[in-house]
């Protein structure tokens, strides 16, 4: 398993996405399908995800 970081490239918005695939060795897509999924439920999908972009530090 790798540090946990958002990459300056294969990333999308913010690359949280691909820093947890990167991280739990994942391919990235799959963890954007995951989130998108996770979207059509309630909860705090968005805000985990903006938490994600402020506290994980890029490469």
């Amino acid at each position: 398993m790798s540090t946990l970081v958002r990459p300056r490239s294969d990333r999308w918005i913010a690359g949280v996405c691909s820093a947890l695939g990167r991280r739990f060795g994942i391919a990235p897509n799959i963890v954007r399908l995951i989130f998108v999924v996770s979207c059509l439920l309630p909860g705090p999908q968005f805000l985990i995800y903006i938490l994600g972009w402020i506290l994980i530090p890029q490469e």
